[in-house]
């Protein structure tokens, strides 16, 4: 596949480390466990947005903008990096924030990417939720446009044929590291949220013919309704890499029962997730995406998903700023008391 095809600039330090777990595979006892490394990929506090920026932005760039905008919840990863990576590129960029989750506490409105968009210093509107986001974004398209800009509109996630280029990247570098390591991989494990990572990683494998499996473990939708978004994805990037034949649906595998009571919303599997691996390995997930996703991994292992000796590698996406956002939720009591 040719993805030297596509405009891209350099965001990313690649490629992340694919690190063997120890403390935990030995915890657990099941299969051995591998991480992926995209936390430390790319701008700001880094993150799986930007390898799909690079892409994004290398297009924005060889079409002329002059304006980036895009759109995603209040405490958006891909919104941080975004404005973070037109910052890099030399452009302004205007975001929108849907207030997706409600009745937070102070700290979801004011801490976590909140105050990285604030620093960074976008031009920064909210919406409140359950409208359509993506109607949002063209509006303001047109209103940036009547101004005489040239705006360039990147969707929630940076979730489309573009921006899956990034993980289409990742799973040939996974696969070169497993060679490189002499290591079989069984299965690939990771968030599903906006479908863009999971499109591109399913492609990647697919398309290079390393046929790995690719698990998605969905952090918003039900089953039947990410696989279907993931798909139709998955196969509008196969054909602007025009590979040849049709994508393999069946390549395509999600599992939602680890959604909680929804987006952006804390589960018990979430806490035990994040405080596990932090306290095994020292590696910090994000309560959002990763947190969940690798709540799902922990109970698959304990189901006997997979066996001893098997490889599971888990694909870390980022969203450690996320954490800040959750201090009452993760640590409701104060380490200590300041005296008056």
């Amino acid at each position: 596949m040719n993805l030297s095809a596509f405009p891209r600039v350099c965001l990313t330090r690649t490629p992340t480390p694919l690190e063997f777990l120890p403390n935990l595979t030995r915890h657990l006892g099941g299969p051995n466990l591998y991480i992926k490394r995209d936390d430390t990929v790319g701008v700001a506090l880094g993150g799986n947005k930007s390898r799909k920026l690079e892409f994004l932005l290398g297009e924005a760039l060889a079409q002329g903008a002059t304006h980036i905008v895009t759109q995603g919840a209040t405490q958006s990863n891909h919104v941080s990096q975004t404005i973070a990576a037109a910052n890099r590129v030399g452009l302004p960029s205007t975001v929108l924030l849907e207030e997706r989750v409600s009745n937070a506490h102070s700290d979801y409105y004011q801490n976590g990417n909140v105050l990285l968009d604030q620093i960074l210093g976008a031009t920064i509107e909210t919406r409140p939720g359950g409208i359509d986001m993506n109607q949002e974004l063209v509006s303001v398209g047109e209103r940036l446009r009547a101004a005489g800009e040239r705006p360039y509109l990147i969707p929630g996630g940076g979730s489309n044929a573009v921006g899956a280029l990034g993980y289409v990247v990742s799973a040939n570098e996974i696969v070169a590291q497993a060679n490189a390591q002499q290591l079989r991989i069984d299965h690939v494990v990771h968030a599903t949220g906006s479908t863009g990572t999971q499109a591109g990683l399913v492609v990647g494998m697919e398309g290079s013919n390393s046929h790995i499996p690719v698990l998605g473990i969905s952090v918003r939708a039900a089953r039947e309704q990410q696989e279907e978004n993931v798909r139709k994805l998955a196969r509008q990037t196969w054909e602007l890499l025009r590979l040849r034949g049709d994508f393999p649906d069946a390549a395509v595998q999600v599992d939602a029962d680890y959604v909680g009571g929804g987006y952006g919303i804390p589960t018990d599997g979430m806490l035990e997730a994040v405080q596990m691996l932090a306290r095994l390995e020292g590696i910090l997930l994000d309560p959002v995406y990763t947190g969940k996703a690798f709540a799902g991994l922990l109970d698959l292992i304990r189901q006997r998903r997979w066996k001893a000796g098997e490889n599971i590698v888990f694909v870390h996406t980022g969203g450690v700023a996320g954490l800040f956002a959750y201090r009452s939720v993760l640590a409701p009591t104060p380490a200590f008391a300041r005296k008056i």
